[in-house]
């Protein structure tokens, strides 16, 4: 590498939106319901003066200079197909054209290839700020529930590393890294499944 939604009613923001979120998927509602697991919140729509995507570790399994390529699936690949969409995006709700975008993530079995670039890649945004990426589903390894590890760059901006967590995953409580802003708008869609996040970076 060179450099190193279902909408929320327009009326709330997405600080709002995700306040008003946690409070109703408090455990004594979600166990009154009895929905615990399907509950999960839409992605709210980017609102000018959002705060940024919050920052998440590193981890121990990144590995710089990963291909480009906006699909990770390779012959022998298992797991269950996904493709994530979104943008990046300004505070100010501005597509940033060109975003660097490196992911990468364990296998189904929870583990990492630390030798090679298995479900690693990295893409840039197109025009519009707009990404797409075609992987698996990853699987839970120790304490850790499903997630993917991205790094964001605007060109000629500082990274923002973060993690991208699954709605509705049990073990979600039980790792201590998990952020609900974090969360991706998932759905099972025929052949695969689908799920959506826009990053806000920290630029104007």
């Amino acid at each position: 590498m060179d450099r190193a939604d279902i909408h929320a009613t327009p009326s709330l923001g997405r600080r709002e939106f995700l306040k008003a979120w946690l409070a109703l998927s408090s455990p004594l509602v979600m166990a009154a319901c009895g929905q615990a697991h399907a509950l999960q919140p839409p992605t709210p729509a980017c609102e000018d003066g959002d705060d940024p995507t919050p920052p998440s570790v590193e981890g121990p399994f990144y590995t710089p200079r990963s291909p480009e390529r906006a699909s990770l699936l390779e012959p022998g690949t298992s797991g269950t197909r996904i493709v994530l969409t979104g943008r990046v995006l300004s505070r100010r709700c501005r597509p940033i054209p060109r975003a660097l975008l490196d992911f990468w993530h364990a296998d189904d079995r929870g583990d990492y290839d630390n030798v090679g670039f298995r479900l690693r890649g990295h893409q840039y945004a197109d025009r519009e700020g707009r990404y797409r990426l075609e992987t698996i589903v990853p699987g839970e390894y120790g304490f850790r529930t499903r997630h993917y590890h991205v790094k964001v760059q605007a060109p000629g901006g500082r990274v923002l590393t973060t993690q991208l967590y699954f709605p509705g995953e049990p073990h979600n409580r039980r790792d201590f890294l998990f952020r609900p802003e974090l969360l991706m708008s998932v759905q099972n869609a025929e052949g695969a499944r689908r799920a959506t996040f826009d990053f806000v970076l920290n630029v104007s």
